[in-house]
């Protein structure tokens, strides 16, 4: 059974610098795509960026220029540097871990982090 383990977050001021860090655990394909998403109060779960084994990138508009994601892929550890936070940036950020293993997908969740940014 795979497990994400996140860490960071927290309360910061507008215009503040955060990180997160979400550590897998488990069978991991080595091939995969890790990502954070986001959940802010009544509103949908949204991507805010995502980065495959090979480095590849793909980042939220709203979060771009903003926020880097980047791995570690000897710890299978994905990280989410988060700059000139905005209050709207406050959520519940949420790692994703997804890969295929015999052919079928496999997508697995962390419990989230709450980040709060106060204007």
């Amino acid at each position: 059974q795979v497990q994400l383990v996140e860490s960071g977050g927290g309360l910061v001021q507008a215009g503040g610098s955060l990180s997160v860090s979400c550590v897998p655990s488990g069978s991991i394909v080595s091939i995969n795509t890790m990502g954070w998403y986001r959940q802010a109060p009544g509103k949908q779960r949204e991507l805010v960026a995502t980065i495959t084994s090979g480095g590849r990138t793909n980042y939220a508009d709203s979060v771009k220029g903003r926020f880097t994601i980047s791995r570690d892929n000897a710890k299978n550890t994905v990280y989410l540097q988060m700059t000139s936070l905005k209050p709207e940036d406050t959520a519940v950020y949420y790692c994703n871990l997804a890969f295929y293993s015999h052919l079928k997908y496999q997508n697995y969740w962390g419990n989230g982090t709450l980040v709060t940014v106060s204007s």
